[in-house]
């Protein structure tokens, strides 16, 4: 590095890749300011460099001496030791600044003498007091992964028949008969802990009711009207839980039924396309699920606008990951076990670093943002002008110019699929899943998870069979 290199460097001032020492006389202090820069992004410490910027440099005796002392700290100070590098900058003065080169640490968490993590926090460090932080540490590191977090739910929160189906269709394999043996097995499967209750991958995807066990791990979906997020008024809402496939059928459904019908070529009496293929979003709800952050309690958030949807995850992109690699592919598995078993068929999961490619082959207007400060991962789906669409229904856009308050969409059952479902009933009563599915733009298996919770709140019973049958409302 030469003296003009350096002077601008130094103009930059402090932050938390770059430290000013003017000298270095204790070694256990400098070793803990290296397992900061090692347990975060790495950084330099310029030697003989003061607080203020100014270089009153170091002699040849000093030079010597703060060589001697960064490699005992590097060395024996630290654990795990430290490859570091130095580099003597010469001032006009005849004094030298040393460059003391700290990289990113590969066996994170990075210890002093005396067993403390630090971080860096800005121009200064701080300890890793809390064991979310610990463990996200040694998830960076791969040491550790979210997904295998135990819980406190036993095999009696297991879904047994979806379980059972899952075996039977995917390993060609029994239920077992015994506690013991279910036991055994969800261990070998990545399923449960050491002490037997299910871990965190576990309930995601096989517990009956994962958001009595993990409420925070939900994904929260609102359409708004116009571009701006409102306090009050929206269009449609909808909170979505339970297994991770019925979260992602769930989200995926709100989304379309949110979407533009346009008629993309076909005739006039055809229901029409989704203004953007559905594709796109199904690629980016399971990226979504698949990978972020389970260490942050907090939920997926999915929000439409006039312009723009917006899946917001927790947890920014791990280890060396940029928007710039994710666009062209480039991938890490945050979750294993999760991965691993949506490719089993859970989800429609296409394999590593592919979800992203393909749902830009299909809409390249999708912006990512990797918010580190916020711990938030966003990808941006742009919406062209309706003006610009051929709607399939121009009827859309009246609909749109409308927007209700909170109470009054809920009143009137717009935004409430229960009440939408219950409306439809009183319409059509003899209407099977399909039709209601059809004519709420909803899935089935929505469908029938509400017709599943009104006849548990008694408000409907089935009149007849399956197929002759009609519904009656119990109100």
């Amino acid at each position: 590095m030469k003296q003009e290199a350096l002077l601008e460097q130094i103009t930059l001032g402090e932050d938390s890749t770059r430290q000013f020492k003017a000298d270095v006389k204790n070694a256990d202090s400098l070793a803990s300011e290296m397992a900061a820069f090692a347990n975060t992004n790495g950084g330099m410490i310029f030697i003989g460099v003061a607080d203020d910027g100014s270089m009153p440099g170091l002699s040849l005796q000093d030079v010597a001496r703060v060589n001697q002392l960064i490699s005992n700290a590097a060395s024996q100070l630290v654990r795990s030791p430290l490859a570091v590098q130095t580099e003597n900058v010469a001032l006009d003065t005849g004094r030298i600044v040393i460059v003391l080169t700290v990289p990113k640490g590969i066996d994170k968490p990075y210890f002093d003498k005396n067993g403390v993590i630090w971080l860096k926090a800005g121009s200064d460090k701080r300890r890793v007091n809390s064991k979310e932080e610990l463990r996200r540490l040694f998830q960076f590191s791969n040491q550790f992964h979210a997904d295998e977090l135990p819980t406190k739910a036993g095999i009696d929160k297991l879904d047994k028949l979806r379980f059972r189906d899952f075996l039977r269709d995917v390993y060609k394999l029994k239920f077992p008969d015994s506690d013991h043996e279910l036991i055994r097995l969800l261990q070998n499967m990545n399923l449960a802990s050491d002490d037997g209750k299910l871990n965190l991958a576990g309930v995601l995807l096989f517990a009956e009711q994962p958001e009595w066990i993990v409420p925070q791990f939900v994904i929260k979906a609102i359409r708004y009207p116009g571009d701006k997020i409102h306090s009050t008024d929206y269009l449609d809402t909808e909170d979505f839980s339970g297994s991770l496939p019925k979260v992602f059928e769930g989200a995926l459904a709100f989304v379309m039924r949110n979407l533009h019908k346009v008629q993309a070529g076909r005739g006039v009496n055809s229901p029409g396309m989704p203004e953007i293929p559905e594709a796109v979003f199904e690629e980016l709800l399971v990226n979504s699920l698949m990978h972020r952050d389970y260490l942050v309690s907090a939920p997926i958030r999915l929000f439409i606008f006039d312009n723009r949807i917006e899946i917001i995850s927790p947890g920014h992109l791990p280890n060396n990951l940029t928007v710039e690699k994710i666009r062209v592919g480039n991938s890490n598995i945050r979750n294993p076990i999760l991965v691993s078993y949506a490719a089993k068929g859970l989800l429609p999961y296409h394999g590593l670093g592919s979800g992203i490619k393909r749902a830009l082959e299909k809409w390249p207007a999708i912006d990512f943002i990797d918010d580190h400060d916020g711990c938030l991962f966003t990808a941006t789906v742009h919406r062209k002008p309706v003006k610009e669409l051929d709607l399939a229904d121009k009827g859309e856009l009246e609909v749109q110019e409308a927007p209700l308050s909170g109470q009054e969409a809920l009143l009137s059952g717009q935004g409430d699929p229960i009440n939408d479902l219950l409306n439809a009933i009183r319409i059509d009563p003899a209407a099977d899943y399909a039709t209601l599915a059809e004519r709420l733009n909803v899935s089935g298996a929505t469908v029938k998870r509400n017709i599943q919770k009104l006849k548990q709140q008694n408000r409907i019973r089935r009149i007849g069979s399956k197929k002759n049958g009609h519904w009656e409302i119990m109100e």
